[in-house]
């Protein structure tokens, strides 16, 4: 691997390099994946640190893109969004994906002809999670990729996050916080399932009061307003990728009423959901 080139230098060089000339591009997910593809489910950048990297990249609409991705440029893909790369010509990448509990990070190198044993690390997240937002923020800016400025500054604001947690390794969290965690994530993963305090604290084996207890103390959050927060921000996801119906939207978001599903998504963005995907597919 080429000389001074490990994850923590890799981070530094990334956050002092000048964002002139720099450019990000944003991944879909249209048209379906070619074989041998990545895609997952959660947001992931891909950073060319020397050379150049040809791929094929998946769209907004439903053509594909080629693209090759060079150090000025930056790749971030969205929750399910994929790309195949090509691996012809030597180069050397860094691979950030944004877990639900832990960052990830991946160097490699290929010498035009194998790869050399990767550098890989997980780290985990601390507090409330400030990558997530910052995450959030950029998968908004993909509906409007012309504002390169601030895609930039919230990529520069990732990699000095995951710096600081590389340094300064967040302590290991207490049962209490362990057990909140774990039920957010089974919320963001059973978030269209008939879901209430009661159940969710028998499927975790504990009692309605120590669950809301978990969630303002850990969380800062009541857990209604939690559930509803991460069924929200799903409903966004579909309203921008599909053409289904409100209330189809609603069902799929685990929301039986659509009038209550509209009252809270008008409460959380100041629009409605039709409203929101018309701002949305306009760009």
């Amino acid at each position: 691997m080429p000389t001074n080139h490990n994850i923590e230098n890799a981070l530094n060089h990334l956050i002092t390099m000048p964002s002139t000339n720099k450019q990000i591009l944003f991944a879909g997910n249209q048209p379906a994946p070619p074989q041998l593809a990545y895609q997952v489910d959660f947001p992931r950048f891909e950073f060319v640190l020397e050379g150049e990297l040809s791929m094929e990249v998946g769209n907004t609409g439903p053509e594909k893109i080629l693209t090759s991705l060079t150090p000025d440029k930056i790749l971030f893909l969205p929750d399910y969004s994929w790309n195949k790369p090509q691996w012809d010509d030597p180069v050397t990448t860094l691979s950030l994906l944004c877990g639900r509990q832990a960052i990830g990070l991946s160097l490699m190198h290929w010498d035009g002809t194998a790869f050399e044993a990767p550098e890989k690390l997980s780290i985990p997240r601390r507090g409330p999670r400030v990558g997530t937002f910052i995450v959030r923020a950029l998968n908004e800016l993909s509906w409007h990729p012309e504002d390169q400025a601030t895609a930039l500054l919230l990529v520069r604001s990732l990699l000095t996050n995951t710096l600081d947690l590389l340094d300064h390794p967040p302590e290991t969290p207490s049962q209490g916080h362990a057990v909140f965690e774990a039920i957010r994530d089974y919320i963001d993963n059973h978030y269209q399932e008939h879901l209430s305090r009661e159940s969710i604290a028998a499927e975790f084996y504990i009692s309605p009061n120590y669950l809301s207890q978990l969630f303002h103390r850990e969380g800062g959050i009541k857990f209604n307003d939690y559930l509803i927060q991460a069924r929200l921000e799903k409903a966004k996801y579909l309203l921008k990728q599909y053409d289904m119906k409100v209330k189809e939207v609603a069902y799929n978001c685990g929301f039986s009423d659509s009038n209550y599903f509209c009252r809270s998504f008008r409460k959380k963005t100041g629009r409605s959901p039709s409203e929101y995907r018309v701002q949305y597919r306009s760009h």
